[in-house]
């Protein structure tokens, strides 16, 4: 079984949220809330309400399915950041100059698994 959760237009520039994605990348579900409640960057909290969210869309899912679920199956199978839109604003400088200043966004989705739906990962080492 999988389920998705999608956070869109966070304020929070798509390189701040990546570090925060790595570190819950192929975790456990609870495990990855547990990382994200004690990390101290501050994408880590929309990030947290995510996954939790995501863990909620599974329990919905099994539920409409008529699947057994266990919270403790789930992992998180996929998470990516994408760049969403980014907001032009001008701050006044010396002089009667502007420096413009970008207020970046961004599109988080998260896909969580159980264990036995895990896509099987090709070696790389083949490859080169």
């Amino acid at each position: 079984m999988e389920a998705k959760a999608k956070a869109r237009y966070l304020r929070v520039t798509p390189r701040k949220a990546r570090r925060v994605i790595d570190l819950i990348r192929g975790q456990q579900a609870t495990e990855a809330l547990a990382v994200l409640k004690f990390a101290e960057q501050s994408a880590s909290d929309p990030i947290y309400k995510l996954v939790a969210s995501g863990i909620a869309n599974a329990r919905t899912r099994a539920d409409e399915e008529g699947i057994a679920f266990d919270e403790n199956e789930l992992v998180i199978s996929e998470a990516f950041v994408d760049e969403g839109p980014t907001m032009k604003r001008f701050r006044p400088r010396a002089q009667g100059r502007a420096f413009r200043i970008e207020k970046r966004t961004s599109h988080v989705s998260v896909v969580l698994a159980s264990g036995d739906d895990l896509p099987q990962r090709k070696s790389r080492k083949g490859n080169r």
